[in-house]
């Protein structure tokens, strides 16, 4: 029979303290262009909460291109807010951040407030849900990072299909990429960084 651990916390068979695994605390991540690079948000420790690394914020607005003056945008799965913060260091005049997790949505709401971020708001809404209720053609771009535990990408890019003017672009982030685009979207531009596929894809005109 084993012996049981000794209650002053150290391995009957050393004389070395047990160390205890650390304890995980919130990150964070920076901006990494536009009028509010260098700014830092702090990243949460939630389940499937997941920020885009910086190479695949930098190369997706290379993509989308560095002004993006007048675009609305929605960030559908917000987590950290580091896509949408981007979309509105670079000149988006709206920028709309989904957020079901009242931790994070109060973190967002904080983290703007203390930026100065005019146009950004913040809503605590289920993604899939809101998306279903919103208006045909509402935005420039359509931001997709689900939670990395789910599977929702496929679905996801579809409901933004609907959501997106003619000509404008949705990006999806996930562990693996789409072999197929929803109808109305083809893929514009892709990448794998690690672990994160990104796709991103371009409406129909």
């Amino acid at each position: 029979m084993k012996a049981k651990p000794q209650a002053h916390g150290r391995d009957p068979k050393s004389t070395r303290p047990v160390v205890k695994p650390a304890t995980r605390h919130p990150g964070e991540v920076r901006l990494i262009g536009g009028l509010y690079r260098g700014r830092k948000l702090p990243v949460a420790d939630r389940p499937g909460l997941r920020p885009t690394p910086d190479r695949v914020r930098e190369t997706l607005f290379n993509w989308l291109g560095q002004d993006l003056d007048g675009w609305r945008v929605l960030d559908a799965f917000a987590g950290s807010g580091a896509l949408g913060f981007e979309a509105a260091s670079r000149g988006a005049a709206e920028v709309l951040m989904l957020e079901v997790d009242a931790a994070l949505v109060a973190s967002l709401r904080a983290s703007r407030e203390r930026l100065g971020v005019t146009a950004l708001k913040v809503e605590r809404a289920e993604a899939m849900r809101w998306m279903a209720g919103c208006a045909p053609q509402r935005f420039e771009a359509v931001l997709l990072d689900p939670p990395f535990d789910t599977e929702l990408g496929a679905t996801a890019a579809a409901a933004a299909a609907r959501i997106v003017v003619p000509g404008g672009f949705v990006y999806l982030e996930g562990s693996e990429p789409l072999a197929e685009p929803p109808p109305g979207l083809t893929v514009h531009r892709s990448m794998r960084a690690g672990a994160v596929h990104a796709q991103l894809f371009l409406a129909a005109s």
